[in-house]
């Protein structure tokens, strides 16, 4: 295949993240709102940092010249493709911050330096720093007998060129000093007294009065500095089996603490040699320093939206989950679960019937077991508290709690001691493979007859992100679909995989592979002269198996849509290979993250919905599930939500044979996919029998 038909991975992310600062960009969009796109893109970019770019890192380490399968690039040239790119996009955040903050002038909402103050504001402040901050500060001064202290991973700290006092002009000799500045024991926002609206962040508070931190010298440069550590740790490569897994993950955490640095921001000029001996003691790439101007951490600007709360016009419009007209509330869920197939969509609907109907298992006398997996939870989880009172009724409750799911292992390691505590049987995953499968099997003994009811996910069993994140959760008593979920629980519990299926697509062993073999299928049907068709709503494409597949079906004709929001690593419209592929990637008020498979069309078409992504590292090296719809009426629905996601365009960008995207502009009245989608699940609910619920609370 040419290269140019490949996009590489890290720069196609790098793409995404563009699309998140357009956002910040867009006057469209309202202006409390595009501060959430900026510090969103800049947080994006973190833990970008921290993961990929700590991978490559390590990797360029090992084996500097192995190549990428799409674009074969080495660690070193995607290192220095990376840093370019990282450089022209801070650019434009920068420019992108200083224009929002103009326009907050003009909200009364100031954040000023102290060249803006008055002599009563100065002294204000200088009595309040030395009042409410400097006793507690750690300053440090680098020298032989004070190392370089450690600097945790994207803590702001201000770092001073000092010389002593009595150092002749020809024969300066420096010293480095260091403020550490968010210690979290001080606010970050602070607000300059008798002046309603003005503000100053602390850190900049700090560097001014570095003089009074460091009284005995003088200050000869200063600056704001940030390092960022990787953060990428193989957690079952490094397994002491002296430790429970549960231990091992906490020692896990500790170590990615202090895990190298692989980048460091600074936002003043400092002297190139000290910028040396920063990057000697940091260890640290020289091409991995980044000068910016924008604050190093903009997650204040939250602070900023609670100020503005009462300006409406500045927000989008208020929604709220609704009730989904296809389930009574008023009456048990299982039952009509029983009767039939139901889908939920996330936020348009809400997740309270999920939860609902979790707790009605957790009561019901015939339900004999619950078992599910959990990847990300909710800070209070009522997943867990359902679960935990199942098993205080005496059902079996068996529960694999991923620990290695990245950033949230703290939260999963008390949750699982929560469920054991409660009696719920507790799995942490397979060796080598993370458990991202979103499924629930809630099994009844009714007479001699057992029932499942099965749950199957694109998100998380997480109340929160079920408000933000586009998910789809289809609940069934199929009883197909039922007995080989409780063939995939079974291998869970025995530390296997499943080698076979027939209806569920399961991850490692059956999904790539079945995947493959239904796109092979309209291959053949587009090559005797049939109407064939893929369509694929993810979050990302990367597994190259899957897409040279997807290339041979549009060499043969076959008609191919897609919607992905995140990673492209193919590039669309290029004659004789792509031409016959349109991508487009949605990045609005909501995160689009449910993932559907379509495979041909009218009577022939199959779909799933599922928790994979075409990435490599969801189908074959993590246990995912995909579940067939095999309801009509589902199949409609969630047919029509993915065309108006293809007609989108208003959020919609479509990716151009170069791997840029343009905003998807045509003739047609605005078409913005997830607006139209609230618009209809507030209408569904109001023209259900019961009055439609506001879900403020759940």
């Amino acid at each position: 295949m040419s290269k140019q038909v490949y996009e590489n991975r890290e720069l196609s992310w790098l793409r995404f993240n563009e699309r998140v600062l357009e956002e910040s960009e867009d006057e469209r969009t309202p202006l409390c709102e595009r501060l959430s796109f900026i510090s969103i893109y800049q947080t994006n970019l973190d833990e970008f940092f921290m993961v990929r770019v700590g991978s490559i890192h390590d990797e360029m380490l090992i084996k500097k010249d192995a190549r990428e399968n799409k674009t074969s690039m080495t660690p070193g040239e995607q290192l220095e493709a990376i840093r370019e790119r990282v450089k022209e996009l801070n650019k434009r955040k920068d420019i992108s911050y200083a224009n929002l903050m103009g326009r907050m002038e003009e909200e009364n909402i100031h954040l000023i330096n102290f060249a803006k103050l008055d002599e009563r504001q100065g002294a204000y402040l200088q009595t309040y720093f030395e009042q409410e901050i400097l006793p507690l500060l750690s300053p440090f001064i680098v020298s032989k007998k004070q190392p370089f202290p450690f600097i945790k991973n994207n803590e702001i700290c201000a770092v001073a060129v000092l010389a002593t006092k009595n150092s002749k002009a020809k024969n300066i000799k420096t010293k480095i000093g260091i403020v550490p500045c968010n210690n979290g024991m001080f606010r970050r926002l602070i607000q300059i007294p008798g002046a309603n609206g003005y503000y100053m962040l602390a850190e900049e508070l700090i560097l001014h009065f570095l003089p009074s931190v460091f009284n005995g010298y003088n200050i000869v440069s200063k600056s704001l500095i940030r390092v960022t550590r990787n953060a990428d740790i193989d957690a079952d490569k490094s397994y002491d089996e002296e430790l429970s897994y549960r231990e091992h993950m906490e020692e896990i955490l500790k170590q990615r603490r202090k895990l190298t640095p692989v980048r460091m921001e600074y936002t003043r000029d400092l002297d190139k040699q000290v910028l040396t001996q920063m990057k000697n003691y940091l260890k640290i790439d020289k091409d991995m320093i980044f000068k910016v101007k924008a604050p190093l951490d903009l997650s204040f600007v939250f602070d900023i939206q609670d100020i503005l709360r009462h300006k409406s016009e500045l927000f989008f419009e208020k929604r709220f989950p609704q009730r989904t007209p296809d389930l009574d509330e008023t009456r048990p869920l299982l039952p009509q679960i029983l009767e039939g197939d139901k889908l939920l969509s996330y936020p348009y609907q809400s997740i309270r019937p999920f939860l609902n109907m979790l707790t009605e298992a957790a009561n019901d006398p015939a339900v004999v077991s619950i078992k599910m997996t959990l990847y990300r939870l909710a800070k209070h989880s009522k997943v867990v508290e359902a679960l935990v009172e199942a098993a205080e009724n005496g059902k079996q409750v068996d529960v694999l709690v991923e620990l290695k799911a990245r950033f949230d292992e703290e939260n999963n390691i008390e949750w699982s001691r929560m469920l054991e505590s409660a009696g719920c049987h507790v799995i942490y995953g397979l060796d080598g493979l993370k458990v991202h499968s979103k499924l629930c099997l809630i099994t009844r003994k009714v007479g001699d007859d057992v029932q499942y009811i099965t749950q199957i996910g694109t998100g998380n069993y997480n109340e929160k992100t079920a408000r933000l994140y586009t998910d789809l959760c289809l609940m069934t008593a199929d009883e197909r679909l039922g007995a080989e979920a409780a063939k995939v629980f079974q291998a869970l519990s025995l530390g296997e995989v499943l080698e076979s299926t027939e209806h569920l697509l399961v991850a490692p062993r059956c999904l790539q592979n079945k995947i493959v073999e239904k796109i092979e299928k309209q291959i053949e049907i587009a090559k005797g002269g049939g109407k064939a068709y893929l369509g694929f709503k993810l979050n990302s494409l990367t597994d190259k198996v899957i897409m040279d597949k997807i290339i041979e079906a549009s060499e043969a004709g076959v008609k191919v849509e897609m919607v992905i929001r995140g990673i492209n690593c193919l590039r669309t419209g290029i004659p004789g290979k792509t031409d016959n592929i349109r991508a487009v990637s949605i990045v609005g008020r909501f995160l689009e993250h449910s993932r559907v498979y379509i495979f041909g069309t009218g009577r022939k078409e199959e779909m799933f919905i599922a928790s994979a992504d075409f990435m490599t590292r969801n189908t074959v090296h993590r246990v995912e599930v995909a579940a067939p719809v095999y309801n009509s009426d589902l199949k409609k629905r969630i047919r029509d939500m993915f065309r108006l996601q293809l007609n989108d365009n208003v959020k919609a960008r479509e990716q151009q044979p170069d791997g840029t995207y343009i905003y998807v502009t045509h003739e047609e009245p605005p078409v913005n996919a997830q607006e139209i989608l609230y618009d209809q699940a507030y209408r569904a609910a109001q023209a259900a029998t019961a009055p439609p619920v506001a879900d403020e609370e759940i």
